[in-house]
């Protein structure tokens, strides 16, 4: 079976040598040595880069992502059909994650509502500081009204 070297991987991957290393102690991806202990990563490898990868890049922590390839019999790599069923597991983390992006891309020049009453329009959506009640930070963009 072809092996790649961390130098390989990480220019075929994008992933930079340091993350590698740090995948390989965390027990997300897996390297076997040479007699001069270096490190050789089978093909398969960079495709549970690529998952940690796209995972990570959709908000899914790396508890989430380690927990998912461990349910993977043997440790295998994912397949396509494993994608789906542990891609399906995030869709409302996810779909989470669009609502916020897409309040604050519609409210990026306006009011983010802090609570803080600097900008002259904050007296208009957040009189009296109504939005503390909810709880901290921009909660316009977070628990907007219903």
């Amino acid at each position: 079976m072809e092996t790649l070297t961390i130098g390989e991987l990480s220019a075929r991957s994008g992933v930079a040598p340091s993350a590698l290393r740090f995948y390989e102690r965390e027990g997300l991806i897996h390297a076997s040595r040479t007699s001069g202990n270096q490190r050789r990563y089978d093909r398969a490898e960079l495709r549970r880069v690529a998952f940690i990868k796209i995972a990570q890049q959709v908000g899914v922590s790396l508890e989430e992502i380690r927990t998912a390839l461990a349910s993977l019999p043997e440790n295998r790599t994912p397949t396509k059909a494993d994608w789906s069923r542990l891609s399906a597991r995030w869709r409302y983390k996810l779909e989470e994650r669009i609502n916020v992006l897409e309040r604050l891309r519609d409210q990026l020049t306006g009011c983010i509502g802090c609570g803080c009453l600097s900008l002259q329009r904050c007296k208009l959506v957040n009189p009296s500081d109504q939005l503390a009640v909810r709880g901290a930070g921009p909660q316009m963009i977070l628990n907007p009204p219903e």
